[in-house]
């Protein structure tokens, strides 16, 4: 009996090549480099990887041409396939419950860009409370009349972060870090909300003023949050409507480094042009990579090109942490970041 295959998707790794060898040792690994959709299903079609157990895609811009992870790509997969892991944080891009109705685990990389997303998040929180954009645009504007009004009039409209409440939707690894980074720098208090409360030594270790408070009603939550952030994976739908936008403190900020589709953009729109939000600073956006005009021509709203986690830092995580995911899995039975065992747990009990 040879080696189990593993295949993997995309690029060549490039910094982790001791872990990489070690999956080499164990593992025949097969590639299919950067099939479009076309070449790849008649490649599952026509068995040319073989009974391949593992998947491993390392890099967020590779290894993903063949277009989304729907029920027709799914249904291609060997029997034999166990597990599938996958660079970046989203995984709306592939059907994760269909993949466990297959029993195949997968696993993204949240954890491996959890500080820089973080970071990015807190940048724009500032940049909401300070208009850091207007005075930046000023400044580089290299125009005298654009530079004064920004330094003559943008401390009547702007805020310290410090003794405002911050609400976070969905307290996760990502949503953690931002929190722990608002409560112990600029001593803000943290409220969340989440599909259900998370146990008190997650919301004691968001330090700072306090525990982080658990709100189940979403709309209860945002009525007392100054800035909001949304952290939570989309599940398919919109997470942030008109309604929400309505129950929030006229004032308040709202700040997205989790996916532009969990925010209604034409409601969010409506809420900045008459005034009942303050400011937004958005890293996503409903139709990347096209952004709202609307929202860019705003001086009060902070745009970044869905780059939140993109960092040296991550990317040499996103390799390690897949490789990781494969090691762990058929070592020990279990994954270390899997996202879709509720599901895959539901199969086996039937």
């Amino acid at each position: 009996m040879g080696k189990p295959i593993l295949l993997h998707l995309g690029d060549d790794i490039k910094w982790n090549h001791g872990l990489y060898k070690q999956l080499q040792d164990k593992f025949e690994v097969r590639r299919s480099y950067s099939m479009g959709r076309d070449e790849f299903k008649r490649a599952l079609k026509s068995h040319q990887f073989g009974d391949f157990v593992a998947m491993y895609r390392p890099f967020w811009n590779t290894g993903g041409e063949m277009g989304n992870w729907d029920d027709e790509l799914i249904a291609l997969l060997p029997p034999s396939c166990q597990i599938f892991t996958s660079a970046g944080a989203g995984f709306d891009w592939v059907n994760t419950r269909a993949l466990a109705h297959r029993g195949i685990t997968y696993c993204n990389a949240a954890a491996a860009c959890t500080e820089s997303v973080a970071d990015a998040a807190i940048w724009l929180l500032l940049s909401t409370f300070r208009r850091f954009t207007w005075s930046a645009l000023a400044a580089r504007s290299c125009d005298a009349a654009r530079f004064s009004d920004a330094n003559r009039n943008i401390a009547a409209v702007t805020r310290n972060p410090a003794g405002h409440v911050l609400g976070v939707i969905g307290l996760g690894r990502i949503g953690q870090r931002v929190a722990q980074k608002a409560a112990q720098s600029f001593g803000m208090r943290v409220v969340y909300n989440d599909v259900r409360r998370l146990p008190r030594e997650v919301e004691d270790a968001v330090g700072g003023a306090g525990s982080a408070t658990f709100y189940a009603d979403l709309h209860a939550m945002l009525g007392v949050a100054d800035a909001v952030v949304v952290a939570t994976p989309f599940g398919g739908e919109k997470v942030v409507d008109a309604t929400h936008f309505r129950a929030m403190k006229k004032g308040a900020r709202l700040i997205n480094v989790a996916r532009g589709k969990l925010v209604d953009e034409a409601a969010l729109v409506e809420a900045l042009e008459s005034g009942h939000l303050e400011a937004a600073g958005l890293d996503v956006h409903y139709d990347e990579p096209n952004v709202n005009p609307r929202l860019a021509a705003m001086e009060n709203v902070e745009l970044l090109s869905h780059t939140a986690g993109a960092s040296i830092d991550s990317h040499v995580g996103f390799e390690r942490l897949g490789m990781e995911n494969v090691l762990s899995f058929f070592e020990t039975g279990k994954a270390l970041t899997p996202v879709n065992l509720q599901w895959i747990d539901q199969k086996a009990k039937l």
